[in-house]
């Protein structure tokens, strides 16, 4: 095994599939699984027309408490820290690293696509870690299910520790299961990138199209290019602080008094220290975020899903 390679025998879905069909399944039966896993469901799961000893061959029922056994192992929630808006969850992988994702209101979850991440924002405690490793789209899809596991998920935006273009392939992998085997509307799936232009060459060619949403950060493009020196969170530990309410509101009626379509949305979780990568940060040495009631909003790019 590599140096920092996770331990787990379903890291890519391919070798869940190959387990499978190893065992005599065909693609129905592999499909009716994969269904009850990103549904939170028991493998055995049936239908209300056909249970699942009618329907699933014998072996691949027998393995079924093996195969639930290493799908549980991708990834289990060691922290949970609820808010009045949400919850974040500390999640930890198969090898040991952590991984954030943070329960949003109205059935949505924001999830992590990579441990660290390159593109160096000078605001974003993951930025501070650099880039340890990717997060496979079998452990994307396992954030979900844990998600799933403790409300109903309608909703997943990929706005967690990483930046997704950068994980490309295992980004749109999770996000074509999500949209169909995962029964989440297209639009209510949402790649957020600093602008990749990978992106926008690979989004109109999939299956499932999801909602995109670009990270400005600034409309100067000196600033930005020193904001996100590879390419609004308040941390105990950076030099940054979000603007006051009175001060963004007024920004988004300056612009929409000029005609361009603003809109202010609450930002979640800012009473658990919301801001992505703060979490596994105070895991990691051991320090305790301490307790915040505030509230705060972000004004909403032209482009970005309202939420």
């Amino acid at each position: 095994m590599i140096a920092g390679e996770p331990d787990s025998r379903f890291m890519q879905l391919a070798e869940f599939y190959q387990s499978l069909q190893a065992l005599g399944a065909k693609s129905a039966h592999v499909d009716r699984i994969l269904r009850a896993w990103l549904q939170a469901k028991p493998l055995d799961a049936g239908t209300r027309r056909q249970a699942s000893e009618n329907f699933l061959p014998l072996a691949v029922r027998e393995a079924l408490p093996e195969l639930t056994a290493n799908l549980g192992k991708l990834a289990r929630v060691i922290a949970e820290h609820p808010g009045e808006d949400g919850a974040r969850l500390l999640v930890a992988l198969a090898d040991g690293q952590t991984v954030e994702s943070v329960l949003l209101p109205r059935g949505g979850v924001c999830i992590s696509s990579q441990i660290g991440c390159a593109v160096g924002c000078t605001f974003c405690m993951t930025g501070k870690q650099g880039l340890l490793r990717q997060v496979s789209s079998a452990e994307m899809i396992a954030q979900v299910v844990l998600a799933r596991q403790r409300r109903a998920v309608r909703r997943v935006v990929f706005m967690g520790m990483g930046e997704p273009s950068h994980n490309l392939d295992q980004v749109l992998e999770a996000i074509n299961l999500l949209g169909t085997a995962g029964g989440i509307g297209h639009k209510n799936l949402v790649f957020s990138t600093v602008g990749d232009l990978r992106v926008f060459e690979r989004l109109p060619q999939q299956r499932v199209i999801p909602a995109l949403a670009i990270s400005l950060h600034s409309t100067d493009a000196g600033l930005r290019r020193h904001l996100l020196p590879n390419a609004d969170n308040a941390t105990a530990s950076l030099d940054y602080r979000r603007p006051s309410v009175a001060a963004l509101t007024a920004m988004a009626r300056h612009l929409h008094d000029r005609g361009i379509r603003t809109t202010v949305r609450n930002s979640v979780g800012q009473d658990v220290d919301g801001g992505c990568g703060q979490l596994r940060a105070r895991h990691l040495d051991g320090s305790v975020a301490p307790p915040r009631q505030r509230r705060g909003v972000l004004v909403q790019c032209v482009g970005e899903p309202n939420s």
